[in-house]
């Protein structure tokens, strides 16, 4: 059985707080592959400056030479919704056990998401530390509501999540990416006229 990792999201810029998630999830659980799932529109955001076409081949840019796989099952599967996603991969990949991964910052709205506890049921959750984030996590609705589903091992491995539901929150480094360095690499992004 394959293990790996799903960072979903818009990546509108990606960036290096992707890279760190993907490249940390890939060491710590030794998955056997990262797989960004590009979302073709994210319900949560308004305003989506860079189209679809552009933002995937911005994800292939930065994950160049990386061991992380550019997915368009969204689009494929006409997904809107990250738990639509999950329980298609889930049905069409039976010899794969997929692990969601995301930062801090979006533990924090987690119970917005379409289908937020049927998520919880379906998939590990692998949570990494962000700046500025990781004490209004903690605090979360859904993080209190599933706070004896959390893993708290020192040494987290796959086996770990075997009973759903389970989720960890890493103790990695915390990724400290400012909204200008995001602007900054979206305007590097950018094809120039």
């Amino acid at each position: 059985m394959k293990n790996i990792g799903l960072l979903g999201g818009s990546f509108d810029p990606p960036h290096k707080g992707h890279l760190y998630i993907s490249l940390e999830a890939k060491k710590i659980l030794k998955l056997d592959e990262i797989w960004w799932l590009v979302t073709p529109q994210n319900p949560l955001k308004i305003n989506q400056p860079a189209s679809y076409s552009e933002r995937v081949k911005n994800c292939k840019i930065l994950t160049k030479n990386k061991p992380i796989k550019i997915k368009e099952i969204e689009k494929k599967i006409n997904s809107q919704f990250s738990y639509q996603t999950i329980k298609y991969l889930n049905n069409h990949y039976k010899y794969i056990k997929f692990f969601w991964l995301m930062g801090a910052d979006n533990l924090i709205n987690f119970h917005q998401w379409q289908n937020a506890h049927r998520i919880f049921n379906e998939i590990p959750i692998v949570v990494f530390r962000r700046y500025g984030y990781n004490q209004q996590a903690l605090k979360s609705y859904i993080s209190n509501l599933y706070k004896n589903f959390r893993l708290k091992n020192k040494n987290i491995h796959i086996d770990n999540f075997n009973q759903l539901p389970a989720w960890t929150i890493i103790q990695n480094k915390e990724i400290r990416i400012s909204s200008t360095e995001i602007r900054k690499q979206r305007e590097l992004l950018r094809p120039k006229d």
